[in-house]
């Protein structure tokens, strides 16, 4: 990689990502620090701090795989203000960069994708970088267990249409990110449980992500 990437991925992160609503220090500090360039493929090593979506290949399903866009992820991070006492479940593991931002964010990250590839490129990424305060494992959401309840929960692909049971997977005063749609039409929402079990939902911005997979199929809830 011929970039400087220290100076690059403090410019994405001052230039993309923080003029993007994205203020949050912690968030900022936690995007600076977790290098980018170690969880993308080689071949794209000279786009990791672009405002582009990065292939990561495919999956053991047969599809191809993509790393979202930093701002993004940043604007994510901001939005579920992750606390330093919270257990955050990520699903859609992908490279791992997400997860290892959230870790460095909060206590514990419990992070699944139906890819074991994908997983075991994840697990060695971020066994390099030291981070040892995340539990990788090869599921799909319809199978998280609901007896485990997370303060933060990031779904990192779309879904067609929302489904209310990921609300069973959310801790009082949890909160989740999930994008609803099919493409060109896809909502950001933000999904918080007040500490009275009550629900809330909130529309946060339009986006396009790809979608959650599963076997050839969208990913549905079946808890």
């Amino acid at each position: 990689m011929h970039l400087d990437t220290e100076s690059a991925r403090k410019n994405m992160v001052r230039r993309q990502v923080r003029c993007w609503d994205v203020p949050d220090p912690r968030v900022l500090d936690a995007l600076e620090n977790v290098p980018r360039e170690h969880f993308v493929a080689e071949e794209y090593a000279d786009l990791a701090f672009a405002d582009v979506m990065l292939p990561l290949g495919k999956d053991a399903t047969g599809h191809g795989r993509m790393m979202l866009k930093p701002i993004l992820q940043g604007r994510i991070l901001q939005h579920l203000d992750i606390k330093p006492t919270d257990c955050a479940l990520l699903i859609g593991t992908g490279s791992g960069y997400l997860t290892a931002c959230i870790a460095r964010l909060t206590r514990h990250v419990t992070s699944i994708d139906l890819s074991p590839i994908l997983v075991d490129q994840a697990r060695q990424r971020l066994d390099d970088l030291n981070i040892a305060n995340v539990d990788l494992q090869v599921r799909a959401m319809a199978d998280q267990p609901t007896t485990t309840k997370f303060n933060v929960i990031i779904i990192t692909g779309s879904l067609p249409v929302y489904d209310s049971r990921i609300e069973a997977l959310l801790k009082p005063g949890g909160r989740a990110f999930v994008v609803i749609g099919i493409a060109p039409a896809m909502d950001a929402r933000l999904i918080e449980r007040s500490d009275k079990n009550e629900v809330a939902y909130q529309s946060l911005f339009e986006t396009v992500i790809p979608p959650l997979t599963v076997s050839g199929a969208v990913e549905h809830f079946e808890f």
